[in-house]
């Protein structure tokens, strides 16, 4: 192992038993989310871009290489461990080929209705909004994609029913490209109050991404300055109660022998039409 000119809140780590990191011991979505209140990164992008942001990171553990490649973004007050690849997958149960893992403090878990007053406070009073709802998706790498949309795109937050898969799952965020991190989100407890309370105090107006009979071509579908486009599972699509809120219900058309796309694709295509095509400061 190459020799680190340590500083205090670095230590090298030389054994797989070390209980200084076993945190990262035999690391497991589900266990990390109920008994230590912490999530795991992985790769050195994601990585860096959880360091940009103000979340709350409980320590890193780096391969000599990529210390020296993030040490510049380190700061004093981040614990961090640093060993040989090889230790590091035999202490958490996989191959690290990337040699980049972080644990990260999981936010407070919000009173219902809070973490809808706070997507709405962060709008609020913004003559241009646009958000990207999500109800029942499950899939993680289906999450990830659709946090990556929103930050292409530019959307300035997401809203997730509780049906929706954890977006802090390993694999979303690394789907994500760091970016859970970096965008606004929450999780509404009660899914038709948090619709409804989007209309009526952001006046946004709530755009259904579905096909179907009430549908039309989302080409037809008016931009307007503050909308949320709403993606469904991809099996079920949006409920009944869901598709009742919605001002319009877009579809984009599509060959007879291919009736739908990856939610994924589909959110994508929607951002685009209505972020980027008719993106409304063009004129």
């Amino acid at each position: 192992m190459k020799v680190i000119d340590t500083n205090s809140n670095v230590t090298v780590v030389t054994f797989i038993d070390d209980p200084r990191v076993d945190v990262y011991r035999n690391i497991r979505d589900a266990d990390l989310r109920g008994r230590k209140h912490l999530c795991m990164v992985e790769s050195e992008m994601v990585v860096r871009r959880m360091l940009e942001s103000d979340w709350n990171i409980h320590s890193l553990f780096l391969s000599p290489e990529k210390y020296e490649r993030l040490a510049s973004l380190i700061g004093k007050h981040h614990k961090v461990f640093v060993a040989d690849v090889s230790v590091m997958s035999d202490i958490t149960g996989f191959h690290i080929h990337r040699g980049v893992l972080a644990a990260v403090h999981r936010p407070i878990v919000e009173k219902e209705g809070d973490s809808v007053t706070r997507i709405i406070e962060n709008v609020k009073g913004n003559t241009k909004i646009s958000l990207l709802l999500a109800e029942g998706i499950t899939n993680v790498d289906n999450m990830g994609a659709l946090f990556r949309n929103a930050a292409a795109f530019g959307v300035d937050g997401l809203l997730l029913d509780h049906r929706c898969c954890d977006p802090l799952y390993r694999k979303a965020i690394r789907v994500s490209m760091g970016h859970t991190f970096s965008l606004p989100w929450a999780v509404a407890h009660d899914w038709k109050e948090g619709l409804q309370r989007l209309k009526q105090e952001l006046g946004v107006k709530l755009i259904g991404c579905e096909t179907g009979y009430v549908s039309k071509p989302i080409w037809e579908v008016e931009p307007t300055e503050k909308f949320a486009l709403i993606m469904g599972e991809e099996k079920s699509g949006l409920s009944s109660t869901t598709i009742e809120l919605c001002d319009a219900i877009a579809e984009i058309p599509m060959t007879k022998n291919v009736p739908s796309v990856n939610v994924a694709v589909a959110s994508a295509v929607g951002l685009y039409e209505f972020l980027g095509r008719n993106r409304l400061d063009n004129g």
